[in-house]
């Protein structure tokens, strides 16, 4: 079946394509087949990002360039991929699940009128109908959703579909998408971002992620798994217990109510298993659990397990790290 699908792309200050576009465009491809993947990219500037999206899987790039995108606009990035839906008229559009893509989904949706669908973990084709999979009841089961109208809008869960990879000889047409901004686009202005000087990589795209959780007693003992992740080159996630004691930022929160996260290594520290943490690492690699708990529901789950107190494993585990760097 030949299909044309659009994906609402999204890139770093205009050059770093977000790996959830990545896995978005991935999943576009292998759904369209013989038919087009059109990527939407709205910017200040455009820079090398299109010929990245042809790399990773578009046919064909639509960028919508204006100055007033050099922060992220919700009026105006839903009016570029509205406006990229009616010039390209797919049978689906897809959207990474990221902070930008979740708000910006409903505004695509109301905009085109046309449905939209949450936490997407997968995508079935079935004739010509489009059905969504998506958790619910804390994971415990998937419900199958079909749409009335079209093109549905899906804002895929990040860390789940996988990306293509990076092929630079592939080529794609890249076209200036004609879009006219009213000042109600407008209204609403994101004037700056803040950034942590010094900030390790974001947990949701990390390849190896060290986590702390109940079990590290106090936020200063996650300086212990900062030497940890600092030796593996690793993000730093935390389970919601950890985060609600105030221990660790709700950005770094790994599970149902956190991020989602497939490195090729997590290791769990202090955490115990509780089933919405595990919803948000379970697609991990390679899983290796530290706690003195032999009962801990984490071990089911685990490929290597290691029972024992972690403010004995883990420094000794750095100081390995340390022998053979």
């Amino acid at each position: 079946m030949a299909l044309k699908v659009l994906v609402v792309v999204e890139a770093r200050e205009g050059e770093s394509l977000k790996k959830s576009s990545r896995e978005a465009l991935g999943l576009a491809r292998r759904l369209a087949g013989e038919g087009e993947v059109i990527a939407v990219l709205a910017a200040a500037r455009a820079g090398e990002v299109p010929g990245r999206l042809a790399a990773f899987g578009a046919d064909r790039v639509l960028v919508a360039e204006n100055a007033r995108f050099a922060n992220y606009s919700p009026g105006g990035f839903a009016a570029a991929a509205a406006a990229a839906a009616k010039a390209a008229n797919p049978a689906l559009i897809l959207v990474g699940g990221t902070a930008l893509g979740k708000d910006l989904t409903p505004r695509i949706s109301a905009r085109l009128g046309v449905p939209a669908a949450t936490d997407i973990i997968g995508v079935e084709l079935e004739g010509d109908k489009i059905f969504a999979l998506r958790p619910a009841f804390g994971g415990k089961v998937q419900m199958k959703v079909s749409f009335k109208a079209a093109p549905p809008v899906l804002c895929l869960r990040s860390n789940v579909f996988d990306s293509l990879p990076e092929n630079s000889g592939r080529s794609a047409k890249v076209e200036s998408l004609a879009l006219s901004l009213e000042e109600k686009d407008l209204a609403l202005k994101i004037t700056g971002a803040e950034k942590i000087s010094g900030e390790r990589p974001d947990v949701a795209e990390s390849n190896i992620v060290v986590s702390g959780g109940r079990g590290m007693r106090d936020a200063a003992s996650f300086k212990l798994l900062e030497q940890l992740a600092g030796a593996l080159g690793a993000g730093i996630g935390a389970s919601r217990a950890a985060v609600d004691s105030g221990w660790r930022p709700h950005g770094d929160q790994v599970g149902q109510t956190g991020k989602f996260v497939s490195p090729t290594l997590y290791v769990a520290c202090g955490i115990s298993g509780a089933v919405q943490h595990l919803a948000g690492m379970i697609s991990s690699k390679v899983i290796v659990a530290i706690n003195k708990d032999p009962d801990a529901p984490i071990f089911k789950v685990a490929n290597y397990g290691l029972v024992g107190d972690v403010f004995e494993v883990v420094p000794a585990i750095v100081e390995e790290l340390k022998k053979h760097s």
